[in-house]
């Protein structure tokens, strides 16, 4: 297997992160992005979405999305379970990935292109729409703190994707100056956590 993936993006380290929880090594091709790779025929051939990550598997079949990679890869090496491990604790991870994805993730994807216009070269974008899913995104965040004074991870007892999707964007949205608001106690302490995890520093 082999990923094409670009360093530095939110859903990359998504899937690095994942992997390194899982101990998995793998071989990269770094798809230049600013450059337009993805959008070339020859990658689109292999996601005609031209997004980053792909999956490449040993039989020359290819996985994009980053969830639903991380999905396959959680099969394949099922320890340590980030998926949940029972129907109500899977579903639980399910749910609050899906929350952090929609409510958090997209919106600062949306604030950080539309705003800053980062590939107006080949999107159309709107900065009030910017504006707009900034402040969806800041509004957001306190609900992920209030579940955050209720547990340990985002899902409960136990460190998950969901971890890894919220906090993928939450420092993505500092390293870009999303405006969110920085004085949440309970995010605090998770990040915090988070960030001595090796898979998350390394």
């Amino acid at each position: 297997m082999q990923l094409y993936w670009a360093q530095g993006t939110p859903n990359g380290r998504r899937v690095d992160i994942f992997l390194a929880e899982k101990g998995i090594e793998m071989a990269r091709v770094n798809v230049d992005l600013r450059g337009g790779e993805n959008l070339r025929e020859e990658f689109r051939k292999i996601n005609p979405f031209g997004r980053v990550p792909v999956l490449q598997l040993d039989d020359g079949s290819h996985l994009s999305e980053s969830v639903a990679i991380c999905r396959y890869l959680e099969n394949q090496h099922p320890d340590p379970c980030l998926f949940g491990s029972t129907p109500e604790t899977a579903a639980q991870v399910e749910m609050w990935s899906r929350r952090a994805e929609m409510n958090f993730f997209l919106q600062v994807a949306m604030a950080f292109r539309n705003i800053t216009g980062f590939f107006k070269d080949r999107e159309k974008v709107s900065p009030e729409w910017g504006e707009i899913s900034q402040e969806t995104a800041a509004q957001a965040l306190p609900i992920f703190d209030a579940r955050l004074g209720e547990s340990e991870y985002l899902a409960g007892d136990a460190f998950s994707i969901a971890d890894i999707t919220l906090c993928c964007a939450y420092d993505f949205a500092k390293a870009v100056k999303v405006q969110i608001p920085t004085d949440l106690p309970n995010v605090n302490r998770w990040h915090a956590a988070l960030s001595e995890r090796p898979s998350f520093s390394a």
